[in-house]
């Protein structure tokens, strides 16, 4: 008689190495339409479910919890976990895991992307070319900003944030830094020099976000941040939408507080705030920071490496709350 394997919901379709290393322990069901799943169909989901593997819009909040009585682990394909009511599936003995490191290199890479194409208004000429606009070459005209020798502010200075400032080296750029620990090691290797939020936003040519969203990092950069950057500053935000108050910022690009802002993530996704789309000063992508084919085939084998090892007994690659760990230890002994 076979005996029945343990059941796991994919909630978004994913590269295909995460489904078949689950599907190689366990029986498994994935979500393949492209809208977010309700609360009440993902309750559904995960009756008699003991692992789900989510992603960024997946939301895990309490409600949903107290309604899947056999789940022992989400493992969440994303570095953030903010989708996800930590506290309450560490209340319940859930485990909540996600894949940070293997995304790195895609998203502080996109980073600079998103930097070189505000400074030096890439897609703004891009909808020059298409609409046949391009006159002749013109001394005066889309003056973009120098790069060079600017000084560069990474508010998180994380592993993505590190490696934002590490890829800056050759334009030679001053480095400034916010975080929440003394990192002596930036200091050290790349000459930058840790400063408070205020100071950054005054002095910085170039402000990029790298923090989680949390409460306290929620709205980090309102008006009264955006007020204090130089009129020539450029924002670029690869971390949370909501970290940066979309309406506060919108104003400053129209009133030309700022010069530009360059946006993979937005506060209200997939949405944004009236506006972003008809200022020219902005560069917009669709949340695509980790968005390469080795990353995303990283994340989701890490994802699924992380419910196999916790299923058998063994530590995640990385766990967001590693006292469910211990309190299984406890139970055991």
């Amino acid at each position: 008689m076979d005996v029945q394997k343990p059941r796991v919901f994919v909630a978004w379709q994913i590269p295909e190495i995460g489904i078949e290393l689950l599907q190689a322990h366990y029986e498994v069901t994935v979500y393949r339409e492209k809208k977010p799943l309700s609360r009440e169909a993902l309750v559904k989901q995960l009756q008699g479910v003991v692992a789900l593997l989510s992603i960024f819009s997946t939301r895990v909040d309490a409600w949903v919890m107290d309604r899947a009585p056999d789940l022992k682990i989400i493992s969440n394909m994303a570095v953030g976990y903010d989708n996800i009511d930590v506290d309450h599936a560490t209340r319940k003995g859930i485990a909540v895991t996600n894949t940070p490191d293997v995304l790195t290199d895609a998203t502080a890479d996109l980073t600079w992307a998103l930097l070189l194409a505000v400074a030096r208004r890439v897609v703004e000429g891009d909808r020059v070319m298409r609409a046949g606009q391009f006159k002749g070459w013109d001394p005066l005209y889309m003056l973009g900003a120098d790069i060079k020798g600017r000084t560069l502010g990474i508010i998180g200075a994380g592993r993505i944030g590190a490696a934002v400032m590490e890829r800056s080296k050759g334009w030679q750029m001053k480095l400034l830094f916010v975080n929440r620990s003394p990192r002596p090691d930036l200091e050290a290797r790349l000459g930058a020099q840790q400063v408070d939020l205020e100071t950054l936003l005054r002095q910085s040519d170039f402000v990029s976000l790298h923090v989680p969203l949390t409460p306290q990092t929620r709205h980090l950069i309102g008006a009264k941040e955006l007020s204090l950057m130089k009129p020539t500053a450029y924002l670029i935000n690869t971390a949370r939408g909501p970290v940066v108050d979309e309406r506060a910022l919108v104003r400053a690009l129209q009133n030309g507080q700022i010069a530009g802002a360059a946006l993979d993530v937005f506060e209200d996704e997939p949405r944004m705030t009236p506006g972003l789309e008809t200022l020219d000063n902005v560069v917009l992508t669709p949340h695509i920071g980790s968005a390469t084919v080795g990353a995303r085939s990283r994340m989701a084998e890490m994802a699924a490496q992380n419910i196999i090892r916790y299923l058998n007994g063994q530590k995640p690659l990385s766990i967001v709350n590693p006292e469910v760990m211990e309190q299984r230890t406890d139970q055991q002994t």
